[in-house]
């Protein structure tokens, strides 16, 4: 037993040549993906001279002259815009998802699976195909460049998702516990508020920043229908590219700026994130 026991420790502080180089490459690839990031965020710290010499400046004198600029820009209404509609779009996808998922996945109707292809379905229909009658449709009821229809088109869009996310949550919680609430006397309402919901939280929090993370990164649907009164973060970058150039260096301190609430948001919920969608994983 004891020799068993010694071979298991030096197997497992043995190294593995394999997995030395497996581990340096990973670490190369993360750090290409994330430098192009790294590179954003140290431009953004330049002068407008330094960010856009053809042969890059790495050495300069830092400045937060580029971050006044956003600021006198006109940033925090556009900022204000995405946080209504990435709230008020969330909440509606998960008050509209989660019943649906129940539906589908602890107690399914007949034809789920036309149903669940349906929703998803919608997800493989171009943008630029449904721009036209929306745009035709807002003018109609005199929603352009109002946030209130973004809120609808961003839970649109996200609501497919959420279903079939939340679904993949649902199918792995065991039915045993939810037979042993009923036999408890709890109803199907009492059940799914008091034991499904606590189980499922993490769940839900996955769902819930990645819908916020794809309405808060739409541009073609903001561009397309908004203008100055409901225009997003996404609308106001693009107003650093003119016909003058482009300025390198305010763009790259908006865009750091713009990047700024999502990484927050994914950091705060990390924990909650990586239990969401990992649920399932082992059995």
């Amino acid at each position: 037993m004891a020799t068993a026991v010694g071979t298991a420790a030096q197997f497992r502080h043995r190294r593995h040549p394999g997995g030395t180089v497996a581990t340096i490459a990973t670490w190369v690839i993360g750090f290409l993906f994330f430098f192009p990031v790294l590179w954003m965020v140290v431009t953004a710290f330049k002068q407008e001279v330094d960010a856009s010499t053809d042969t890059p400046k790495i050495f300069f004198t830092p400045t937060l002259d580029q971050f006044r600029g956003v600021f006198d820009s006109g940033f925090w209404p556009y900022v204000g815009n995405s946080m209504f509609a990435v709230v008020v779009s969330t909440i509606l996808v998960l008050v509209l998802a989660v019943p649906a998922a129940y539906a589908v996945s602890i107690r399914p109707v007949e034809k789920t699976q036309d149903v669940l292809f349906f929703f998803i379905s919608t997800k493989m229909l171009p943008v630029v195909a449904v721009i036209v009658p929306l745009y035709v449709i807002a003018q109609r009821i005199g929603m352009l460049d109002n946030i209130w229809f973004l809120v609808i088109l961003f839970t649109s869009m996200n609501l497919p998702i959420a279903v079939w996310m939340l679904r993949s949550f649902m199918v792995e919680v065991p039915g045993e516990v939810l037979e042993a609430a009923e036999v408890d006397g709890a109803g199907m309402f009492a059940s799914f508020r008091e034991v499904l919901l606590p189980m499922l939280a993490p769940g839900i929090a996955a769902t819930a920043l990645i819908c916020v993370i794809f309405a808060w990164n739409e541009f073609f649907f903001s561009f397309i229908l908004t203008a100055a009164r409901a225009g997003t973060v996404p609308v106001f970058l693009v107003g650093f590219i003119t016909s003058e150039g482009l300025f390198f260096a305010q763009l790259s301190a908006a865009a750091t700026m713009a990047a700024l609430p999502v990484v927050i948001a994914g950091w705060v919920a990390q924990k909650q994130l990586v239990r969401g969608l990992s649920m399932g994983a082992i059995k």
